[in-house]
């Protein structure tokens, strides 16, 4: 294993002192750290956005940074690295840190396994050079690797397979913004829909919420589509459907890390104003799917930003009865984005989906 601190002290040795991404679960450790120990780390709306940021550190500075990402989050990376960073382009140097969800031969969850498939492939059609770390990797040698990729001025890769970093807990807790569990918010939303109604949720821990309560309740889940990938989508998704089936209420249950993600969606979402369309945001200030590192969205007000970009009836709750005032308006059409503030964590024994993604679209397909 390699430690995260052993990693930040031979990469600061290098020059590297700036680090920015969207955190991952086979990360967790590492990000956890340089939270908690980097003079700079942002954790950015999206990984093209962390690229972003690497250049202009370069370009100010002449040295490189690290820009850290599930593998998912490479399609989010394309663009700015085959046509800024890229040695036909600008010939930008930049270390990437990879965690490699969906490696073929490792059981995980199916979201990730055609990206763990293409995963080397891509980083090849894109000619980025990469090692791979395991257990028995030493950051000795990932340096050795990378050195002289990033001296050349190219982007060089590190993919990182489940477990190589040793434990690091976070200290840097922020604290919640609402005493309100997400499970419970989630369920009283549910108790709440009527009979026809529609739920598109967003990945991670939000759709699994999602099954766990709709079993205990013994309802069918025929009528939830759960986006278990594609992160920021979930929104589109829930609007497609509403364009299609006016005569369907459709709820989406988004996070605040989705909609940070690809927050473009609000004012497009606002504007074709869609009246049996529902944006319900669980907003706990973190990325709670992958080891609680903080998002942006405790800071701002996601419902203000949603009122600016033209959605005419907003609200935020934090507490029970108020979410359930909410939800009476949001069914009378009175409200159309509920941003509802929720404590971090889950219970530990939260499952997983049972149903794999291909069922869930043809029970909800053939439900519609």
């Amino acid at each position: 294993m390699i430690g995260p601190e052993e990693l930040v002290a031979r990469l600061k040795g290098e020059g590297i002192e700036f680090y920015a991404g969207v955190p991952d679960s086979l990360l967790q450790d590492f990000c956890a750290y340089i939270e908690d120990a980097a003079p700079i780390n942002i954790i950015t709306a999206n990984e093209g956005n962390a690229v972003g940021l690497a250049a202009g550190h370069y370009l100010a500075t002449g040295k490189p940074a690290l820009v850290y990402m599930q593998n998912s989050g490479l399609g989010n990376a394309v663009n700015p690295l085959v046509s800024l960073m890229d040695e036909e382009v600008y010939q930008i140097p930049v270390l990437l840190l990879v965690g490699w969800r969906g490696e073929p031969g490792v059981k995980d969850e199916p979201q990730h396994v055609k990206q763990g498939k293409i995963t080397l492939s891509l980083l090849e059609t894109m000619g980025i050079d990469y090692t791979v770390l395991d257990e028995g990797s030493t950051v000795g040698n990932l340096w050795d690797q990378a050195a002289p990729v990033l001296s050349g001025k190219k982007p060089f890769a590190v993919v990182v397979k489940k477990g190589v970093f040793s434990p690091y807990k976070l200290r840097n807790v922020k604290d919640d913004i609402s005493s309100l569990e997400r499970e419970t918010a989630i369920r009283i939303v549910t108790e709440s829909l009527d009979a026809g109604d529609l739920v598109v949720a967003t990945t991670g821990k939000i759709s699994r919420e999602l099954y766990e309560i709709r079993e205990a309740l013994g309802q069918n889940h025929s009528s939830d589509f759960l986006t278990v990938g594609s992160m920021g989508h979930t929104s589109q998704i829930a609007l497609g459907i509403a364009l299609s089936r006016p005569d369907k209420t459709v709820y989406c249950f988004d996070g605040d890390g989705s909609v940070l993600m690809h927050m473009g969606s609000l004012p497009v979402n606002a504007s074709l104003k869609v009246e049996n369309f529902r944006h319900l945001v669980f907003n706990n200030g973190a990325h709670d799917s992958v080891g609680g590192q903080p998002t942006v969205a405790d800071e701002v007000s996601l419902a203000v930003i949603a009122k600016a970009s033209g959605v005419d009836k907003v609200r935020t709750v934090s507490g029970v009865d108020e979410l359930k005032e909410a939800l009476t308006d949001m069914k009378q059409g009175r409200l159309q984005f509920l941003e509802i503030l929720v404590k971090k964590g889950s219970r530990k024994d939260l499952g997983r989906p049972a149903i794999p993604p291909r069922e869930c679209k043809d029970n909800f397909r053939e439900l519609l």
